[in-house]
């Protein structure tokens, strides 16, 4: 079922000539951005006459208006299942802990005497959170993104999801009350692109936003290329990924399924073992056979990911050459599974969240570790980070300098500015004084 990359022998090529040998979903965004700029663009132009009829013709739904009456929320949290929701109260408890203690304080540095430059962190006014639909929901991905936001002190926080045709055309009654255990009231039943265009544009229902995040398919991801620069964005989030970096102690039962926990996502999803171990390849391989005879969404999503060119078990020479592909890979999830997993962990350069040892499974990540979901995928995680409570947060210097401190460093702008040819900007220094050249 799944395929085979033998990297033994040779010694491994660097870069991207690496990074090239190893699977990765085909994703072009490039292609859908054709496709979602002319609804991005209806949007714009009528604005909640056009997301009721994407949301007819996307969903199967008819609304006479988008927003999601709070009464619906509150209903949706009183008729939520009380397991469902002790998990998600402590699904949020555990990631305020952690995005609490991302917070970054004001921090003043003394230059010069006379001279300082402060540096202060102002959150994000409005923030458009979006919850996907479709094969699954995803209450879990309300819980990522609203609370790194919340504590960063963004103001203003309103979310979009699929209108579901079995929900009376509002979103999954668990999105719903995940919102409203979250103090979230601004709701609106809209998908896709037309939710990011919502967010970019405004309408006569929902003010702009300065800034989009959340996790969606390739529309999704395709508009928020088509913003970007207009709006903040997260990431142009891709297909789901695992990768497990394994030896000979890994227990082939643990990495069989949690590479099968990723794949249940899309058929997109993709699931890759690097191993220096042929004997654990095979177990695994055995493995994978037994556990997705007893699982579901096998044929519409896990088989078609495990087979597919995203997916693969990379055979190395030996963990060091195993760490060099997951680095070159760069994961959204990165297992370790090996004898010193918390040593290699410490040598992880690119990733977007590292799970170390047999009792730190993605899934653990996903929805009860504390830490944060929404990843970088596609590689990205060799220059991107995860979502954070850093990522609704801008860093503003305010720089304060006396008439001494100004004068002393003169000079220095004034040749500066002069190498550059641009004098004006040393007249806008000597100007305020009566200033010459040092020695004439």
């Amino acid at each position: 079922m799944i395929s085979r990359i033998d990297l033994r022998g040779d010694a491994l090529p660097e870069g991207g000539a690496l990074r090239d040998l190893l699977p990765r979903a085909d994703f072009d965004v490039a292609a859908a951005l054709e496709k979602v700029r002319p609804i991005c663009e209806d949007v714009h132009h009528r604005g909640d006459a056009a997301l009721i009829e994407y949301g007819e013709k996307f969903d199967g739904v008819r609304l006479d208006q988008v927003r999601v009456p709070v009464a619906a929320l509150k209903r949706a949290l009183e008729e939520l299942d009380p397991a469902v929701r002790a998990a998600l109260e402590e699904s949020v408890r555990r990631a305020r802990i952690v995005h609490r203690a991302q917070r970054r304080s004001e921090h003043t540095t003394q230059v010069v005497p006379g001279g300082t430059v402060t540096e202060k962190w102002v959150p994000v006014d409005r923030v458009g959170l979006y919850a996907p639909g479709g094969r699954s929901v995803y209450p879990s991905s309300v819980i990522m993104n609203v609370v790194p936001a919340q504590e960063a002190g963004v103001a203003s926080l309103a979310l979009a999801s699929p209108g579901q045709k079995e929900f009376g055309g509002l979103p999954h009654p668990t999105i719903l009350a995940a919102c409203a255990l979250l103090g979230v009231d601004e709701v609106y039943a809209v998908g896709g692109a037309t939710a990011v265009a919502m967010f970019a544009y405004g309408t006569e229902s929902c003010a702009p936003a300065n800034m989009v995040t959340g996790p969606g398919n390739i529309w999704v991801a395709a508009a928020k290329r088509y913003f970007t620069g207009r709006i903040g964005i997260d990431a142009e989030a891709g297909p789901t990924e695992i990768a497990v970096l394994a030896d000979a102690t890994a227990d082939p039962v643990h990495v069989a399924a949690d590479l099968i926990s990723q794949a249940e996502h899309d058929p997109l999803a993709a699931a890759v073992l690097v191993t220096d171990s042929e004997e654990l390849a095979e177990a695994v391989e055995r493995e994978l056979e037994t556990q997705i005879a007893a699982t579901k969404h096998v044929e519409d999503r896990i088989v078609p990911a495990l087979s597919g060119g995203q997916s693969a078990i990379v055979l190395v020479s030996d963990i060091a050459d195993g760490l060099e592909v997951v680095n070159a890979y760069g994961a959204e999830h990165l297992e370790i599974q090996t004898a010193d997993a918390a040593a290699l962990a410490g040598r992880v350069r690119n990733a977007g969240a590292v799970f170390v040892g047999p009792w730190a499974p993605v899934s653990l990540g996903d929805y009860a570790a504390g830490s944060n979901h929404v990843l970088p995928t596609g590689g990205c995680a060799c220059h991107s980070s995860g979502l954070s409570v850093q990522s609704f947060l801008r860093g503003i210097h305010i720089v304060d300098y006396t008439r001494d401190a100004l004068a002393e460093v003169t000079h220095h702008v004034v040749t500066l500015a002069e190498a550059e040819d641009l004098p004006a900007h040393g007249a806008a220094l000597k100007a305020r004084f009566d200033w010459k050249v040092p020695g004439q």
